[in-house]
This record gives structure tokens, C-alpha cells and sequence, in this order.
């Protein structure tokens, strides 16, 4: 009787076990499914970050089953709720629970602890089986043991690799004790090596910049504190991080940081990682536009020709420099070459101009097609570009790509503060004229203000004046010619033509902005007669060598059936001619 009562307990464990490999296959099909993964944690991977010198025997206890992660020796052989994963296991699974059901209950198993986590160390079909038998404790043997990272219950494999990796990082550079409030803790566990690498080149930057050997300390501070917490500020003011819930801010900032390298390779100029950071916010919201978005967009650009195109909104340039927090409005110039004569006259306009400041020149000539990319004249311009730059004291980087001209230009604008061009094409008179002019269109869609150099224009820019009728773009110039007032010593000279819709009111609204910040000694002259007249008499009787100005006030299309002031004086006016938007 009692044989039969024993094969009978044994047939049951049998079967419980046959449904808990069932189980364990579905939940590892499910994993599979979803990215996830049901591994237990192997012990061995914790204990290269276990201080043995502060292990201690806490004694039996009850421990939950919940908190148990891991094995010692048998993490292969259990999924992450420790339902068996093998066939081979049955006799095994089945003798312990058997032993279970004839009341001679469990002794003690052995386990480690760390943190609020165990690992076990004997006893793991113990384990297995009370968690099929739906208990919530186990009697255990604890041993604890300190460790440098925190293990939480939720913790997988990649997981804790990567609080081990951290914890190899933290060792090294210290930055938990320099700056107790960082977390650069990353899901990408590969990539520590990317940040220590970062804070080692820009060790040797600050090096040659203060011309003495820079401490291990110091060199992880300021990289901290100059590099890392600057886009982070900026990931955190775009709200990037709600597009990414998987990812942590450190994740995000290799992702900047790669993304950097992309464009670096791509454009062949250097990209600040302060400035990719906006542009994957940007992507991203582009990734979140509706499909009705994205189809009507495709349409239209099949039905509207690419001379008839918006720009951005006015203002949007201002917003994204308010962004990167730059100390100065332009720091770098987008310089186009197209390989003229008159292509260094300008260039040494815009070298006089980001002398000031030390700005940085991006020298772009556009070629039809790649097999004149490395030709004898592309290299002459590089290299007659080069000499400018380095003759000015300047960094200078020079890039070639091919495609048509404006278009490359208003791709690359994005990674510039300033467009520089030749106007040696000014828009024409005549509908037609205008339709096909390459400045016009690069007018209506750079996302950049542009600088319009004419043919052998006088390289003095001391005499300034702003055209103002009080419109978003002219708002933009306003906001342009206060700055260049307040920071640089210029005459400077305000000139508002009264017309139906610019009433003369709105020369005083100019008058109060430039007050309001510290501009006191401009002239104002208010006109009636046709805006372009005005705008060219004013220049001619104060002399004026430098010509501040919005954009189109049309849209495209009406632009090119009516003209503008602006295609006016883009054509008589014979200096600089700084177009806002």
C-alpha cells in the first residue's frame, strides 16, 4: 500500500514537473517574442565586483522567493522564475518534490546575498518547486556580501553587466565622488569606453589650451562639466528623452555623440555636440508626423516646383541659437566657393567680419557630379581657401559634395549660424527671370540668415543701416542690427517707409527695442516715397556700406509674379547685404 501510495506521489511530481517545462517553453517563446530575456543571473558575474573582505554569515532565515535571481552553478538549467528548462532534470525535479509531498519538507537551502537580492548557492530545485507550489518565502542559509553596484530584482543579464561596467567606470574615473549627483549609467554596456575615451581627448584639449599636464580629477570634471552636463542640458530643455522611455540620458548622449561622428564623416566639417543633440530632436518629431502628413507632404513637393517652395518660419534660426546658447550670434560661416575670381574678395569680407570673435569658416564648393570631386580646380580652391584661413589666424574646414548648389546649401546651412554668397546673379526684373534665379530661391529656403556679398563690394561694414516695417522677418533684422550694434562700434541708421500697411508708428517700435538695449545714438528717418527708392536714397546720403534687411515678405509663388523691394535693392545696392529671416 505504502508503494503504491509513493508511485503515486512520484507519477504526480512527474507530471507537475512536465507542465512546469511546458511553462518554461512558453515563457521562453513569449521572451523570445517580445526582447526579453528569462535568464536567472550567474553569480560569477557579480563576483568580480564583490568585496570578500566584507562577507558576513547572517544565518538562517526567511528569505522571498521573489528576491531570488540567480545561481551560483546552475544558471543555465532554470528560467528567471526557476521553472526547469531541461528534460534530463525530471528525476531530479520530480525525487525533491516527492520528498516534499510525503511531509519530509526541505531543509534549508544555501544562499548569497547582495543587496536585496539572492543568489543560490544549493538548493535550486528547492527553489523551483516552492515557487510551483505558490509559496512566497523559503528557509535559507544566507551569506551577504557587499558589492560596488545595486542589484534589484528586476535586473536581467544585460542589466547587471551593465551596473558591473558602471561600476568599472565609477572606479576609474571617481566621478561619483567629484560629482555626487551624476548618473551615467548606460543600457548600452559597451559604450563606458566611448566616455572615457571622450574625457581622454579632451584632456589633451585642455591641455593645450591652459599649456600645462591636466589631473586625472580634472580631466573628468571639466569633461563633466564642459562637454557631458551642456547636452544633457539640452536633452532635457527638447524633452528628447519622452521620444526614448527605454533609455537613460547617458544613453541618449552616446546617441548624440554617434550621431555627431555621422555628420562629422558626412559633411567633412566639425559638428559641436551641442548641435546634434537639437537635430535628433528634430528627426524624432519628424519620425511622429501622421502618414496623411507624410503623403501630402510627397505631393506636394510633386506638384509645386522646388522655386516655389517656403522656407522655414521666421525666427525658427533664432530659436535653435537660443538652444545652443552660443556666445555669439554667428560662429560659424557657411562660405560658398563656386570657383570665381570674386570668390576671395568675399571671402575676405567674411575674414575681416569672423575675425572679430575667431569665428569658424566652412568653405563649401558644390560640383554636378562625384568624378570632379578630387579634380586640379576643386583642389586649388581648397587650398587658396586653406592659406586665407590660416593666413587670418582662422580655423577653416573645407568640404565638396555634389548635387545642385542651392540645395546642398540649404541642407548644410543647418550646421552653420551665417550663409556667405556671391551676388553676382541678383534676382532679375522680369517674372520669368526671377522664376529661374538660384538667390531667389536660396532667399526663400535657407534656414539660415544670408549674407549677400556683391561683385568687389568694399570690405568696410562700419556704416550700417536696417530697413523696418515692422514684419516678422524685419523683426528678425531689428533683433540682428541691435546685436551687431551693441557689440561692435557702428553707425548705425533706421530707416521705415510709411505705406498702407507700415504705419509711422512702427519706426518708434524700432526706436524702443534698440533703446531698450542700450542703443541710443542711431538715426531715424521715416519715408513716403516707394520702399526700394527709400531704402537706396537713405543708403547713398548716410553712406552706408552695410544693408540689413528681412526676407521676402511675399510667399513664393506671389514673389515671383510681382517682384519685391527686396529683388530691387539685391540689384542696385552695391555692399553687404545682410538678409534675415
Amino acid at each position: 500500500m505504502t508503494a503504491n501510495r509513493d508511485q503515486l506521489t512520484y507519477d504526480t511530481a512527474v507530471r507537475d514537473f512536465r507542465r512546469a517545462r511546458k511553462a518554461a517553453s512558453m515563457q521562453q517563446l513569449m521572451a523570445k517574442l517580445q526582447g526579453k530575456s528569462t535568464d536567472l543571473l550567474a553569480y560569477e558575474d557579480v563576483r568580480q565586483h564583490v568585496d570578500a573582505s566584507e562577507s558576513q554569515d547572517i544565518g538562517v532565515q526567511e528569505i522571498p522567493l521573489d528576491a531570488i535571481v540567480g545561481s551560483v552553478g546552475r544558471f543555465k538549467d532554470f528560467t528567471r522564475d526557476f521553472l526547469p528548462k531541461n528534460d534530463s532534470d525530471e528525476e531530479r525535479w520530480a525525487g525533491v518534490k516527492t520528498a516534499v509531498m510525503d511531509m519530509k519538507g526541505m531543509p534549508p537551502i544555501d544562499v548569497y546575498k547582495t543587496d536585496d537580492v539572492y543568489f543560490v548557492i544549493d538548493g535550486n530545485h528547492r527553489v523551483s518547486i516552492a515557487r510551483q507550489l505558490g509559496a512566497k518565502t523559503i528557509t535559507a542559509h544566507v551569506i551577504e556580501i557587499k558589492t560596488r553596484i545595486p542589484i534589484t530584482p528586476e535586473d536581467d543579464a544585460n542589466e547587471l553587466l551593465c551596473k558591473a561596467r558602471y561600476a568599472d567606470f565609477l572606479q576609474e574615473t571617481r566621478l561619483d565622488k567629484l560629482r555626487p549627483d551624476a548618473n551615467l549609467f548606460l543600457t548600452f554596456c559597451g559604450k563606458f569606453s566611448v566616455l572615457q575615451e571622450q574625457i581622454e581627448t579632451y584632456r589633451r584639449t585642455v591641455e593645450q589650451r591652459v599649456n600645462r599636464p591636466v589631473t586625472d580629477e580634472e580631466a573628468v570634471t571639466r569633461w563633466y562639466d564642459e562637454v557631458y552636463l551642456p547636452v544633457l542640458r539640452i536633452i532635457r530643455e527638447q524633452g528628447i528623452m519622452r521620444n526614448f522611455p527605454r533609455l537613460t540620458e547617458a544613453d541618449m548622449y552616446i546617441l548624440v555623440s554617434e550621431r555627431r561622428e555621422e555628420l562629422v564623416e558626412k559633411l567633412g566639417w566639425h559638428v559641436d555636440l551641442e548641435t546634434a543633440a537639437p537635430e535628433i530632436a528634430e528627426q524624432e518629431k519628424e519620425k511622429k508626423r501622421n502618414i496623411f502628413s507624410r503623403v501630402g507632404g510627397r505631393l506636394l513637393e510633386a506638384i509645386i516646383p522646388p522655386d516655389l517652395e517656403d522656407g522655414p518660419p521666421p525666427g525658427e534660426w533664432r530659436k535653435m541659437q537660443k538652444v545652443r546658447r552660443r556666445d555669439v550670434l554667428f560662429s560659424d560661416y557657411l562660405v560658398s566657393l563656386p570657383g570665381r575670381d570674386s570668390d576671395w574678395h568675399m571671402l575676405d569680407i567674411a575674414i575681416k567680419s569672423a575675425k572679430r570673435d575667431k569665428d569658424r569658416l566652412l568653405g563649401l564648393h558644390v560640383v554636378p557630379d562625384k568624378s570632379q570631386v578630387n579634380s586640379a580646380k576643386v583642389q586649388a580652391i581648397r587650398e587658396e581657401f586653406s592659406r586665407r584661413c590660416d593666413a587670418a589666424g582662422l580655423v577653416g574646414e573645407f568640404a565638396v559634395e555634389t548635387g545642385n548648389v542651392v540645395d546642398v546649401i540649404v541642407r548644410r546651412a543647418v550646421w552653420a549660424d551665417l550663409v556667405v554668397v556671391s551676388l553676382k546673379h541678383p534676382p532679375g526684373g522680369q517674372p520669368l527671370e526671377r522664376l529661374g534665379n538660384k538667390f531667389n530661391r536660396l532667399i526663400q529656403q535657407s534656414p539660415r540668415p544670408i549674407l549677400a556679398v556683391p561683385e568687389w563690394a568694399e570690405p568696410e561694414t562700419d556704416r550700417m543701416m536696417l530697413g523696418y516695417d515692422g514684419s516678422p522677418k524685419a523683426k528678425e533684422a531689428l533683433f540682428v542690427a541691435t546685436y551687431l550694434a551693441t557689440r561692435w562700434p557702428k553707425d548705425v541708421t533706421i530707416v521705415t517707409v510709411e505705406t498702407e500697411h507700415t504705419p509711422a508708428e512702427t519706426l518708434q517700435e524700432a526706436r524702443a527695442y534698440l533703446e531698450k538695449h542700450g542703443v541710443y545714438n542711431a538715426r531715424y528717418i521715416l519715408k513716403q516715397k516707394p520702399i526700394a527708392d527709400a531704402i537706396l536714397d537713405t543708403a547713398v546720403e548716410y553712406n552706408v556700406n552695410f544693408l540689413i534687411i528681412g526676407g521676402f515678405g511675399f510667399r513664393p509663388v506671389m514673389q515671383v509674379v510681382l517682384g519685391s523691394s527686396v529683388d530691387r535693392i539685391l540689384r542696385e545696392f552695391r555692399h553687404p547685404i545682410l538678409i534675415c529671416r
